[in-house]
């Protein structure tokens, strides 16, 4: 059981980590463009946030959509027959 959870978080964070990495980076690329002072709603209005609360949900959006994509390769590269005995936690353990 405990092999299972250590294999598990190793699958994890082979995921989390570089997405974070690649969050950090659009962060980097996107903010070098826009001024989070200068956004808009799509209706017009100046988004009522601060620059950094800007760029912590931005980060967080980024990282998210990053590590939901990596996610979602990974549950598609198992083998389906292993992920049809064990269902979608089984895409981890090979």
């Amino acid at each position: 059981m405990a092999s299972r959870r250590s294999s598990l978080r190793m699958h994890l964070m082979a995921i989390l980590w570089p997405s974070f990495l690649m969050a950090g980076l659009l962060e980097m690329l996107v903010f070098a463009l826009v001024d989070p002072a200068s956004l808009r709603w799509m209706g017009g209005e100046v988004v009522p946030l601060s620059p950094s609360a800007v760029y912590t949900l931005a980060f967080f959006a980024f990282w998210g959509v990053i590590a939901a994509s990596g996610l979602l390769t990974r549950l598609l590269e198992g083998d389906p027959d292993h992920i049809n005995r064990e269902g979608a936690s089984g895409a981890f353990r090979h």
